[in-house]
């Protein structure tokens, strides 16, 4: 394990307290030196340190069972963790007013702190979709950078298979200066979701990726927890590339996460393909069924495009969009795509 300078049980039993933030969590940690210290605390001490009311179920004798347990898990079955602080936790991570106390990860965590781009999309991809997530993903490794995404099926999958692809096809037996990709992880890092991913999970393992997430073992993925985790992967990249995304999608939380992170969000053109638009018309027509008739308070990606965020075609366009001025691009191709 990392965090050699604290108890391990400690640390695993503060971050399993969900009404706890981060700051509060790195103010116990320098004030106890152990997991019985934590658990001889009541709601009324937490009160008392915190200065403010707090509203959670706290069961120290359970919440120190469950940390040995869970420490057992990481300990069998290698996986480690970054300490919020400390300087191997992600610097762009530790940026954001609510990052994990702890950064559980299988593989290089080493990548989290270099040159990386976050690609997000649908599940319900398009083929052209597929084949741009996966070209995208397979150029960015090729040169230098990471791509961080959330091992869903759609957009997720084809990214990360276009990065380990571009790792497998490489010629040169040294992978040092090939980027890699990094599979954010809506459970704990103990288990794979979808399960049907597992293969391409150890493929981003043995081609020197990362597996991460910050959750303790034995916790399952929850609907909330996939939208909580898409904040993770907004925060570790300075830029996110939505491939495709109908309206009201996931993906376009993490855009939200990104531009509330002060980071760069791009679309990529096949989000407004012909097969692109018609799925976004089939979830136009579910989300009016289910009363939701108003639409204009639900996401879309139209509305990233007329509020500045660039169109890119590529992998090489979208290093060419980072180097141009906001908004260079944005007003020819908004005409293009929604004058008709």
């Amino acid at each position: 394990m990392n965090c050699k300078n604290y108890d391990e049980l400690l640390l695993i039993s503060l971050a399993r307290i969900t009404f706890l933030s981060v700051a509060e969590k790195m103010k116990l940690l320098s004030n106890i030196d152990n997991a019985m210290s934590l658990a001889l605390l009541s709601i009324k001490d937490f009160e008392s340190i915190f200065s403010r009311k707090i509203k959670g179920l706290w069961e120290p004798e359970k919440n120190l069972l469950s940390a040995k347990d869970e420490l057992g898990i990481l300990k069998s079955k290698g996986i480690n963790f970054l300490l919020y602080g400390e300087k191997n936790y992600p610097k762009l991570l530790s940026e954001i007013n609510n990052a994990p106390f702890l950064l559980f990860y299988r593989g290089n965590p080493d990548l989290l702190n270099q040159k990386t781009v976050s690609v997000v999309g649908t599940r319900n991809i398009v083929p052209e979709a597929k084949n741009a997530a996966y070209d995208f993903a397979y150029q960015a490794v090729k040169d230098g950078c990471t791509v961080i995404s959330g091992l869903a099926y759609g957009v997720d999958c084809a990214s990360h298979t276009g990065a380990v692809d571009a790792l497998y096809d490489s010629e040169d037996s040294d992978l040092s200066s090939l980027g890699k990709t990094v599979a954010v992880l809506p459970c704990g890092c103990d288990t794979i979701v979808p399960h049907g991913n597992l293969k391409l999970a150890e493929k981003i393992l043995k081609t020197g990726g990362c597996l991460v997430s910050e959750y303790v073992p034995f916790v399952q993925s929850e609907p909330w927890r996939y939208v909580h985790r898409n904040r993770i992967i907004a925060a570790l990249s300075f830029a996110t590339v939505v491939v495709q995304a109908p309206i009201g999608s996931g993906a376009l939380i993490t855009a939200d996460y990104a531009l509330e992170y002060g980071r760069d969000v791009f679309f990529h053109e096949v989000a407004f393909s012909e097969n692109s638009n018609k799925i976004c018309e089939l979830k136009k027509r579910s989300l009016e069924k289910k009363n939701r008739t108003d639409l204009k308070s639900v996401n879309s990606v139209e509305k990233f495009v007329f509020e500045g965020a660039p169109i890119i075609s590529s992998y090489s366009d979208y290093c060419n969009a980072l180097k141009e001025v906001p908004g260079f691009r944005n007003q020819r191709v908004q005409y293009e795509l929604f004058d008709n």
